[in-house]
């Protein structure tokens, strides 16, 4: 029997960097677990759009992530559910949309049409068709970065809103974006504008 290998902080530390390399190269193990879901979903013809962190790095702001995010309908769920479970990924226990790659253990999270980001209850806006708002990359289809925006301002986390600040500076976005958004979160683009700003001057004063 081989002997197991012991993790210490520097082999954990130096697995890290190496998976940095290889995520930032588009070569990880999410952008792996995308890669066999996109295929399985295309030749199930399951309509899905890629949102959350992967869709982030899709509109030009690279950060690693743990999962992927996909969304679907209710009845690409029920397809999904079909088609690839157990072979392919199994289910997390206590979450009906959260499932594991089985083959490198990377998650995938599925969000639904019709449902809200955020706390769940009802607002209006809600994550849209699949088949809407597309932004296609290399071959992936991911959610356009108007809706990626809204769907982060509405769900509110400190995560969300820290993308939202980056994703104005690397697409260089500025007041005339708000005519683009609904009514309900230009309040909290504004903010995430001010907060891009804030954080230039800092940068700008103490190089």
């Amino acid at each position: 029997m081989a002997a197991s290998r012991i993790l210490t902080p520097r082999t954990y530390n130096e697995d890290f960097l190496v998976e940095a390399d290889r995520f930032f190269a588009g070569r990880g193990e999410v952008h792996q677990t995308m890669k066999r879901l996109v295929s399985r979903l295309k030749r199930a013809k399951i309509p899905y759009l890629i949102v959350g962190g992967m869709a982030v790095n899709a509109h030009h702001y690279e950060r690693m992530t743990k999962d992927v995010d996909a969304l679907l309908t209710p009845k690409g769920l029920e397809q999904f559910n079909r088609l690839f479970m157990p072979k392919y990924y199994l289910p997390v226990p206590g979450f009906s949309r959260r499932f594991i790659d089985r083959k490198n253990q990377r998650g995938v999270d599925v969000l639904l049409t019709g449902l809200y980001p955020g706390s769940g209850k009802r607002g209006p806006i809600a994550f849209p068709e699949p088949t809407q708002f597309v932004h296609e990359f290399k071959s992936v289809r991911y959610v356009d970065l108007v809706n990626l925006i809204q769907l982060k301002l509405c769900a509110r986390r400190h995560r969300d809103l820290a993308d939202v600040v980056e994703l104005i500076r690397y697409n260089h976005l500025d007041d005339s974006f708000l005519k683009r958004l609904h009514p309900t979160v230009r309040r909290d683009f504004i903010e995430c504008l001010k907060e891009k700003r804030r954080e230039d001057l800092y940068q700008a004063r103490n190089g």
